[in-house]
């Protein structure tokens, strides 16, 4: 009987797992797929830096610097539901060390400031409006410490754990834990040896269902950089074992690893502006609504999470600028996500088990849980929907069912015109989410082709868009000699309108015939206009200092001009690696009032030769050098290369500038590169 219970329990066993499709490869947990449900939510940066105009804070700030003056969450959060984001992670604490909530573990905190007489929390404050607007808080806390003076020993793994420990049971549910590797010395000069497997025990044990974020996850990765990309292939597995924050081969991460045993999917960062805290200077330097729609596409519509960044001013308010490019996206994403497939008829070629469980017509249904699937050991497949009539569309999303892991390889696309089937578009992998982008076409079917898995496909959704077409934005550029030229490409026979006095340019603003001259330097905003001037792009701005038409770099080596030619696409590169320090002296042709520098990495997504730690020297004649006006480190710049802009602590006047590079990002990158040297005069 026992042998014949057995033989029962298994040909039941077989039986059920013949009539459902088998996992393949890693599959997500349960706290991962609540995060996959998530689409888009906001990161809020918002601490002392926001105070001292710094990216990266020393730990030196005085408590009472942080001071906001109208500080209120509740704007925060309902701006982020009007834009139709999902939740917040905020910078509870940065490299600075300043804890926004009274820590009882450090001084450096709100405990101790004037605002609100030492008795605010900010944590508390966003937890409260997020559950009011329906939002999901996250929170953001850095293990580099540049004030505690534990840093740097074993007593300050206890530290922070006990730090997360108040954060993550004082405020609620909390959704995501978000740990930068960011790694420096203290305020001791020491470097810290993180616990990362106490760090992630803490949070597994008082937040279960939040996910952790870095390099390696445990939960969820890092897409490798901060541009807003996810890969065109994006995987969601990778090897987490050799994966770990501040993992050097970042570039990795970006399209994961084809059947690697974790599964760990993508989020997706970036900033509504240049920087992630708030700087006034950029409050003209928000993302054009083009811009975060290519991100919209290149992020959620790759597999991924978008964390959006939102800079706090210090009014403690999201500025008017960044909520009004928010509600601009929101506006559009709503009219580009318009599903013109709900409904219809699908057909598919092939069906696991010939159950209807499975059939094609989940594929329209709008359902999260019932999926169509192949039939078992297929590896190719076709869709056919039919859209009843001729439609007008250009997007499609596709969403696998990835409960049962992430199969498909490479998909396309094709609608039925002239009497047979055109491919419009094609992709590589599926994942989640994926929302591919073709030409406007006008058809009755559409055929999707699984070309190849690495299992049988299972997909749980298509739909299809007709979203608006967007004009590009104008691109200012200045020349060596001075001379600004504007040029919008990818838009057909445009009429570009521009201004040089600092006014918004309007369809009566002057028209963009031929290059203009603005040697002296200036503010130049352009918009382009089609449609009999009916339709526009966004505006966009270029600030320009003196022009480098009389300058020269002292240097044999005779490409080192590419770094004062005005063209942000080419870059010096140190011919030879040396030892030491690096210097380049730039000849300006005349004596100037210098009020800082700016420097400018190499732009082609690679990171050799980027310079981290700077001095920079001036002279009249070349020869005798003052001291060093400006010393220190460009904070992100491996994250983030953008334009570095240093002013000096007092005006200098001189003729030569001399630019030390003490150190790059890369500790294995014996050169150094640089796109763009330019000096501040105003």
């Amino acid at each position: 009987m026992r042998f014949l219970f057995s033989f029962l329990l298994l040909g039941l066993s077989w039986l059920a797992s013949a009539q459902t499709p088998a996992p393949y490869g890693a599959t997500p947990s349960p706290r991962q797929l609540a995060w996959h449900k998530m689409k888009y939510y906001a990161f809020v940066h918002f601490n002392m830096n926001t105070f001292t105009n710094e990216e990266w804070g020393h730990g030196t700030e005085k408590p009472d610097d942080f001071n906001p003056t109208q500080l209120d969450c509740r704007q925060w959060a309902r701006t982020a539901k009007q834009a139709g984001m999902e939740g917040i992670i905020i910078t509870a604490k940065h490299h600075d060390g300043f804890c926004l909530w009274p820590s009882k573990y450090t001084e450096h905190s709100v405990k101790n400031s004037k605002w609100r007489n030492g008795k605010g929390d900010v944590l508390k404050d966003l937890s409260a409006a997020c559950k009011e607007y329906g939002l999901k808080f996250g929170v953001y806390l850095s293990p580099w410490d540049r004030n505690h003076p534990a840093y740097g020993t074993p007593e300050y793994n206890e530290i922070f754990k006990n730090t997360l420990k108040e954060v993550l049971t004082q405020y609620g549910d909390v959704f995501e834990v978000w740990f930068d590797g960011a790694n420096g010395e203290g305020p001791n000069g020491k470097k810290q040896v993180y616990d990362w497997p106490g760090f992630v025990a803490t949070v597994r044990q008082y937040q279960p269902n939040a996910v952790i974020f870095s390099d390696g996850g445990p939960d969820i990765r890092w897409v490798g950089n901060e541009d807003g990309y996810a890969g065109e292939t994006n995987w969601c597995t990778i090897d987490r074992d050799k994966v770990y924050p501040g993992y050097p081969n970042y570039w990795e991460l970006t399209e994961g690893e084809q059947g690697a045993k974790d599964w760990v999917p993508t989020e997706v960062n970036c900033s509504i502006r240049p920087g992630w805290y708030y700087h006034a200077s950029e409050d003209d330097k928000v993302k054009s609504l083009e811009h975060l729609v290519d991100i919209y596409y290149s992020s959620i519509g790759r597999n991924g999470n978008w964390l959006l960044n939102l800079l706090v001013d210090r009014r403690g308010l999201v500025h008017e600028n960044d909520a009004k490019r928010l509600m601009e996206l929101k506006a559009y994403t709503d009219k580009a996500t318009v599903n013109l497939a709900g409904g219809k008829t699908v057909s598919a070629n092939s069906s696991f088990a010939a159950k209807p469980t499975f059939t094609a017509s989940n594929l329209l249904d709008g359902k999260r849980n019932t999926y169509w699937a192949a039939a078992e050991g297929t590896k190719q497949a076709t869709i056919d929907i039919d859209l009843g009539k001729p439609t007008t569309l250009n997007r499609l999303l596709i969403e696998e069912y990835i409960e049962l892991g992430q199969r498909v390889k490479k998909f396309s696309v094709a609608a039925f015109q002239n009497g047979a089937y055109q491919p419009v578009a094609s992709g590589t992998t599926i994942g989640n989410r994926r929302i591919l982008r073709f030409p406007t076409v006008t058809t009755s079917k559409l055929r999707v082709s699984i070309d190849e898995s690495l299992a049988s496909p299972i997909i749980r959704n298509i739909e299809v868009y007709n979203a608006p077409e967007l004009i590009v934005t104008p691109v200012i550029s200045r020349s060596k000699d001075g001379l600004v030229n504007i040029v919008s490409p990818r838009t057909t026979d445009p009429v570009i309108t521009y201004t040089t006095d600092g006014s918004e340019p309007t369809a009566k603003s002057p028209r963009f015939s031929k290059p203009f001259a603005l040697a002296p330097g200036g503010t130049v905003k352009a918009r382009a206009f089609i449609n009999n001037m009916k339709q526009a792009s966004s505006p966009v701005t270029a600030d320009f200092d003196i022009s480098s038409a009389k300058w020269s770099v002292v240097s044999s080596d005779k490409k080192a001009d590419a770094m004062i030619d005005g063209n942000p696409n080419t870059f010096w590169r140190q011919p030879k690696a040396g030892e030491g320090p690096t210097s380049v002296v730039v000849d300006l042709g005349e004596s100037l009032p210098l009020r800082g520098f700016t420097y400018l990495p190499r732009q082609d997504s690679r990171k050799e030769g980027i310079v981290y730690r700077y001095a920079v020297s001036v002279s009249q004649d070349g020869n005798t050098w003052s001291a060093p006006v400006s010393q220190g480190a460009f904070s992100n710049i491996n994250n983030s290369p953008v334009l570095q802009t240093i002013r000096f602590s007092a005006p200098q006047t001189a003729r030569y500038l001399k630019f030390d590079a003490l150190e790059t990002t890369e500790s294995n990158s014996p050169t150094v590169s640089i796109a763009e040297l330019g000096v501040l005069t105003k």
